[in-house]
């Protein structure tokens, strides 16, 4: 487990990296990661297994549910920020092999040095774009991908298509698991289409999220998650009712209706010759 860094040593400041200015500001429940005014990663400093971001412990649901009878867990992260939820899967397993993607090279630095993060084999941040380096990865490597990426308030485009899905589908072991962590308005287009992108190569697929995000009346997060393999388990939807702030399940059965009319995300097509 790593060891508690004191809020003491930590910059009251704010720091310039290669991409953002970061902000850290410490609360009741440890410390809080602004890029660039946003929040991004909150770190329980004495209990890493401790997840304040609600999408984060739905994550977390999932993953017991699917692989908790794994015990070295090979995670994909691709957005590192803090690495809060690497850091509880850490906790978790018994020996995780993760690798977090960082595009930001000076933060992924820092958080080290911050966070007293898992030490490699058990965590190596790589940086660079989350794209560019998946596709380097070995094929069927990875019981899970989790992107967690995002330009500001919003997933970059070529994060999000069918193309990028299937880089992640090939990553993926047979009965591996993609998560997908996504923010969205009423009435909820970019969650849909996004759906419909994932649905699209992976035959099981279920959308999570505060019930009245995924019923298009607010903003909020939702994680999808999909695999190849059935990602609705006996007890999933009740785990995630129980949750702090409980959260709903679109089964897979439900998702139809959920994608009605949103079109998959593709690549731009390439630049014409000449």
């Amino acid at each position: 487990m790593p060891r508690r860094r004191a809020p003491s040593l930590l910059p009251d400041e704010p720091v310039i990296t290669s991409t953002a200015t970061v902000e850290l500001r410490s609360d009741t429940d440890g410390v809080m990661l602004l890029l660039d005014g946003v929040e991004s990663s909150h770190l329980d400093l004495d209990d890493p297994s401790h997840l304040v971001f609600e999408y984060m412990q739905q994550m977390m649901v999932v993953l017991r549910a699917t692989h908790g009878d794994v015990d070295r867990l090979r995670a994909v992260h691709l957005g590192g920020a803090g690495c809060a939820l690497a850091r509880a899967i850490d906790a978790r397993w018994s020996e995780p092999r993760q690798l977090a993607v960082e595009i930001d090279a000076q933060l992924a630095e820092r958080v080290r040095e911050w966070f007293d993060l898992p030490r490699s084999p058990r965590l190596r941040i790589r940086v660079g774009d989350a794209r560019a380096e998946l596709a380097t990865l070995p094929e069927a490597g990875a019981d899970v991908v989790v992107r967690d990426a995002f330009a500001g308030r919003h997933v970059p485009d070529h994060l999000r298509t069918v193309e990028f899905t299937e880089e992640v589908a090939r990553r993926l072991r047979p009965d591996g698991l993609y998560l997908a962590n996504l923010a969205d308005s009423p009435p909820m287009k970019t969650a849909r289409r996004e759906a419909a992108t994932v649905r699209s190569v992976f035959p099981h697929v279920v959308a999570i999220g505060e019930p009245s995000v995924l019923k298009a009346r607010r903003y909020g997060n939702v994680v999808l998650a999909a695999s190849h393999a059935r990602v609705e388990r006996d007890g999933l939807a009740r785990a995630l009712r129980t949750l702090p702030v409980p959260a709903g399940l679109v089964g897979e059965a439900e998702l139809e209706d959920f994608v009605a009319g949103a079109t998959p995300l593709t690549d731009p097509p390439p630049p014409a010759a000449g």
